[in-house]
């Protein structure tokens, strides 16, 4: 209900339902004389330089009246005087300096880029930011909540008292904003709002830098950061990153639950960098992927339900902390793409649904506003403050934290209007289609942004449908991410992997079908944390067969992965054959590593990065169809494949063969591209990997034997349920070697034994 028109400033600052505080308190001219106003319902007297001031009856308003002749009176409305008052908890008597003889602090400039949308560091002005205004020291709060009566900052400083502390409206914007002299860092706070209704509710701030640990929901004055960025080589690397033909192998990790304490307490930051950055470094990813680490209310979400979209989350240490691990991952080669969460946000009535007691954040409407299956509600991005805040946020952690790429969350619920909506519970856009037209808008300026103010930084789209040219650019149609993952491969790889070898034979198009899309877009192969959960088993619970046959179908597996063209993507776990499934709530099954099966999977996954890394034709051309061909893929009868992969080097290209059965192939003959011979740099069936050791020492010598489309071949044995990696060597090496060495023999590649 809106105060009667009748009711005095003083009741309306009273009853908390005064709009504009500035209006009255403060200084205010009077005649020839200034007159002073303090509101403090805490206070039972107050004092400027020793002289009291006057209690307005009936309130916990107080009036002062210096003599205009007096210094204090000449220089009143230039002066925050310093307010002496008797505590009336406590009887002590404190001192304080009040808000309300500051000017505004936020510029036109910001106010418009705001309003317009296009500010694109909006989390330097919106917020809580410590600062100093004419000599004073103290924090300026400033958030967008149009279309209410009222909007106060609370916190233990003014006994979550809404009255005490009321902001400044800036207008038509819908920004509010108040400079509070005195609060240091690590003080909690949040708003306090009067709705439109007259309901009174409390939010934590929607650019709150940090938060406080759960079950509390408080925001915390962040302190300025004190950490001193030692990457510079890394960035400058970065900018020059040419990473569509560069190898990338991506560890997926969710930091709270890859080790935990005795105790199960969190590693911090600093801790998970003493340890973490060693393993992974030592496994041969090149990036880190970390699950939603914006603050959170509930462990259990893992990160995908965000009520802090600018706070780390307070579960693993300080904003510093998160730095120094980027910065140490950095030093060490190593980079980090964060999963980010622009589609949709939960309903915690401390968060953002419904922050001004209505839709604010999300569409008011549920048919396009509400995921039901979820339970959480979507951004409306047709809104200009929304999309800013989302964009700026993808900025924030680029420059705050100097993460390297946004995995960007369920990009295909955000496209389709009708996404898991039955009829009749979705809105048509205004050509009466499924497409959300500004949701496609949002990403695209999203893209543009991220790439134009970061070169080299990536954007991933999980994204599974057939929405085209997702990692294409907007210039050609596309959305502009860099890239997108590749689910029609995980989904079909994993349902072939998982059937028993008797059964592959009828199955084979699961393999070979990805190649019928595989250079519409950009892929990551991922072998996500969506794998293994909520009860489709771990990666190693997915093999069929005995004991030994589970961990060769894992090998065999993660081989394919390595084989195929694109980037690669595991989740934590997976690399050393976890047996159950992922839980977030403790760690990894760490003991299993004492086995030697487990640890062997982890030796063949630092190889397969080793060779994936080490040999451009695995990695330069993973999105160019020149990269790729097919040796034999119609093998559907024995559960064979082979394939060549090649680089910009034509004469050292990786010839591949995967055995999917486990039926040894000796004497196997193998068309192959031109070359001397051909060596064995990897075979999952080692028994350095725990295979049976099955496979091909030495050099296998080209013959001048048609095959398979081949001008030549060779005869190698396919150990069982297994693959093997042969690296051409080519015969002007071998010529070059034999000329510097007279010893060696010139055979020519053309002769047959």
């Amino acid at each position: 209900m809106n105060p009667s028109p009748s009711m005095s400033e003083l009741q309306r600052l009273q009853a908390g339902t005064h709009h504009d505080p500035f209006h009255f308190l403060g200084w205010h001219q009077e005649g020839e004389a200034w007159v002073f106003r303090s509101f403090m319902p805490s206070a039972e007297a107050i004092e400027i330089d020793q002289q009291p001031l006057q209690r307005l009856e009936g309130s916990d308003c107080f009036s002062f009246t210096p003599n205009p002749s007096s210094e204090l009176g000449k220089l009143a409305p230039h002066l925050h005087p310093t307010l002496r008052y008797l505590d009336k908890k406590t009887g002590q008597w404190l001192s304080s300096i009040t808000p309300y003889t500051f000017t505004p602090q936020l510029g036109e400039i910001d106010l418009h880029l705001l309003g317009e949308g296009n500010h694109r560091q909006s989390w330097k002005v919106l917020g809580a930011h410590l600062k100093e205004v004419d000599g004073v020291q103290g924090c300026l709060f400033a958030v967008w909540a149009p279309g209410v009566q009222r909007v106060s900052v609370v916190g233990n400083f003014n006994d979550w008292d809404g009255r005490r502390y009321p902001m400044r409206s800036r207008g038509e914007t819908g920004i509010w904003e108040l400079f509070v002299p005195g609060l240091p860092a690590g003080e909690g706070y949040k708003y306090e709002i009067l709705t439109r209704f007259g309901s009174i509710i409390r939010k934590a701030d929607p650019y709150a830098q940090q938060m406080f640990l759960r079950p509390e929901t408080a925001a915390c004055i962040p302190a300025p950061s004190q950490h001193v960025w030692q990457d510079q080589a890394w960035i400058q690397q970065r900018e020059q990153f040419d990473w569509q033909h560069q190898p990338m192998s991506i560890y997926e990790l969710h930091a709270g639950s890859w080790k935990r304490h005795p105790d199960n307490r969190f590693y911090s930051w600093r801790e998970l960098a003493d340890s973490l950055i060693p393993y992974v470094k030592n496994l041969g990813y090149t990036h880190i992927e970390l699950l939603p680490i914006s603050e959170h209310p509930l462990d259990q979400s893992w990160g995908y339900q965000v009520s802090g979209y600018y706070a780390p989350t307070a579960r693993l240490g300080s904003p510093d902390e998160l730095r120094y691990f980027v910065d140490l991952c950095h030093q060490n080669n190593i980079g980090i793409l964060l999963d980010w969460v622009p589609a949709h946000f939960p309903k915690d009535d401390f968060a953002l649904a419904r922050f001004t007691g209505e839709a604010l954040y999300e569409h008011a409407d549920p048919r396009k506003g509400e995921h039901q299956d979820w339970g959480t509600l979507i951004f409306d991005y047709g809104r200009n403050e929304v999309r800013n805040f989302l964009i700026a946020n993808a900025l924030y952690w680029m420059e705050e934290f100097h993460l390297d790429g946004l995995r960007v969350d369920a990009v295909a619920s955000m496209l389709y209007l009708d996404y898991s909506r039955p009829a009749g519970q979705w809105i048509p856009n205004q050509y009466g289609g499924r497409e959300n037209i500004e949701a496609v808008a949002f990403l695209r300026e999203l893209n543009v942004v991220v790439h134009g103010q970061f070169p080299g930084v990536l954007t991933v789209a999980e994204e599974s449908t057939t929405w085209p040219a997702v990692s294409r650019p907007i210039e050609m149609g596309g959305l502009g991410f860099s890239m997108k993952w590749n689910m029609g491969w995980m989904n079909d790889s994993l349902s072939y992997i998982a059937l028993d070898p008797i059964y592959r034979k009828y199955h084979q198009n699961k393999l070979t079908f990805s190649q019928m899309y595989a250079w519409t877009e950009n892929f990551v192969l991922p072998l996500s944390h969506d794998e293994v959960v909520h009860m489709k088993r771990s990666m190693l619970g997915k093999m069929p067969g005995d004991y030994w046959q589970r961990f060769a179908n894992l090998r065999l597996f993660y081989a394919w992965q390595y084989a195929h063209p694109g980037k690669k993507l595991l989740f934590m776990g997976s690399e050393f054959g976890q047996w159950l499934e992922w839980n977030e709530a403790v760690e990894l099954d760490w003991g299993l590593l004492n086995f030697p099966a487990h640890q062997a999977l982890g030796k063949l996954i630092s190889d397969l990065n080793g060779a994936y890394r080490n040999n451009p034709a695995l990695h330069q051309f993973d999105h160019d169809p020149q990269g790729f061909r097919w040796i034999d893929c119609d093998d559907a009868e024995r559960s064979l494949l082979s394939l060549v992969r090649y680089g910009e080097d034509k004469q050292r290209p990786v010839v591949i063969a995967l055995n999917f059965t486990p039926v040894p192939r000796g004497f196997y003959r193998l068309g192959v591209p031109p070359a001397y011979a051909y060596q064995e740099i990897l075979n999952t069936d080692s028994q350095y990997y725990g295979g049976s050791n099955c496979g091909n020492a030495g050099q296998l010598l080209v013959q001048n034997h048609p095959h398979m489309g081949f001008e030549h071949s060779i005869e190698l044995t396919l150990p069982p349920l297994a693959a093997v990696f042969l690296q051409a060597i080519p015969e002007a090496e071998v010529i070059a070697t034999a000329e510097a060495s007279p010893v060696l023999s010139k055979k020519s590649i053309h002769e047959t034994d």
